[in-house]
Parts: structure tokens; sequence; C-alpha cells
């Protein structure tokens, strides 16, 4: 196996939920070292509690979540975060009462390189002139820029990302996908989206769920041409 096809990060069996109520039913799932991978479905498919219980916010009620072969269950989310694993959530991403700059020397704290600020903000420049604003009066776009390159900060293998063009305008969704396709050139980035296009664009294999379970899974050309995709989509 090439290390282009490795899989950095799996989860096998997986359970989890909130209380008595189960979302995730033993699912399974491969992230390659490199590349894309979309994670596609309807709303309430359980895409969002899935990103959660593997970075750790939410805890598995079974199965196991592995990452390079190393059992991640039980362990909290800033250890996983170590191991190489950030998440960028669908909302508040960035601590809004600080600047652009406390945000990303807070998300710098556990990097050792001190040109780590400096070497993010190149990939959104236009968050250099925002240095000194808070991170609240940014627009929608800005805000998840800032919060991609809080997470970048952490030097992850892994990036989980939860609708990260939510409410976004169309010309900065353009922007952050070819930073995402950038990305993907080098680690794996895992995205949650619902923008298909864009899903398409940023990632070679794709997921679709549904009600908790991983329905359809491979190539992405091979999952757009499903006969069943566009039903597993609708309401």
């Amino acid at each position: 196996m090439s290390a282009e096809s490795e899989m950095i990060l799996s989860a096998r069996g997986l359970t989890a939920g909130y209380g008595r109520s189960q979302v995730l039913f033993g699912l399974d799932i491969e992230v390659p070292a490199r590349g894309g991978l979309a994670i596609l479905g309807r709303n309430g498919a359980g895409k969002t509690t899935l990103l959660r219980t593997l970075v750790g916010e939410l805890a598995a009620t079974g199965g196991t979540v592995e990452m390079a072969g190393e059992r991640m269950n039980g362990l909290s989310v800033e250890r996983r975060v170590k191991h190489g694993v950030a998440y960028v959530p669908q909302d508040q991403a960035v601590f809004a009462r600080l600047s652009v700059r406390e945000n990303l020397q807070v998300g710098a704290l556990a990097s050792r390189n001190a040109r780590s600020i400096e070497r993010v903000l190149e990939f959104f420049p236009k968050l250099k002139g925002r240095l000194a604003q808070a991170a609240g009066t940014l627009s929608g776009g800005e805000r998840k820029m800032l919060a991609i390159c809080r997470a970048l900060l952490g030097n992850p293998r892994v990036l989980l990302l939860d609708e990260p063009t939510e409410g976004v305008w169309i010309g900065v969704v353009d922007e952050i996908a070819d930073r995402l396709v950038q990305l993907a050139q080098d680690i794996a980035v895992v995205i949650v989206e619902q923008h298909l296009d864009l899903a398409w664009r940023v990632a070679d294999r794709a997921c679709v769920m549904d009600r908790g379970r991983i329905a359809l899974s491979g190539g992405s050309e091979e999952i757009r041409h499903a006969p069943e995709f566009m039903r597993l989509l609708a309401p």
C-alpha cells in the first residue's frame, strides 16, 4: 500500500449518542492519510456526531477509534489534538471577543514554531489586515478562515471540518475551497458539507450517512453516480 493510500484515522463498530438517544450504530469508516473525504447525508444522519466522536468531544459508547494504529478511545480532545487531529466545528469556532491575533495566539500555544502564525496566515492573506479586529465583528467567511487557521496551528495530520462554507458568501466559498484542495495534497481533510460542488472539488472519496450508518462509501465519482445517491440525500 502506498503512502498516499494508507489509512491515518479509522473507526470500527462505532456507536455514540446523547443520553438515551443513540445516533451512531456500529459505524465503520477509514480516512486516508492524504486527500479529501466528504461526509454527506441528509440532516439528522449523524454527520456532526461522527466528527465530534472522532475528535473526542463526544465519548463513544462502543467500538474503537484509531489514529495511525493507536487506539484513541478514552483520550481527551487535547490528547487527540496532540496526536494530530484538528476539528473546526460548524458554530462557535472562534473566540468572538478576542482579536484575530489573540485567537491565533491561543491556537499557537501548543506550537513550538515561532513562525507558525505567519505561516498559516499565508493560506488566507486577507486576515493579515484584520489582526487587531475582534473576531466577532468579522464576516462569516472571515470567521471560517480564522477557525481553519487556528486549527492548522496544531500541525494536524487530519483536519475535520463541519460545514465550513455555511453562511459564507459565494466568492469566499471559492477561496476556502482552493485552500482545502491545497491542504489535501499533504494531509487528510474530512469535510461535512451540504454544498455538493465544493465537496466534489475537495474530496476524492466520499461516504454517505443514513440514520447513523454508512450507506455508501467509495471514490467520489463512483458515489455521485450511484443510483441511490440522491435518494439518500432527499429530506
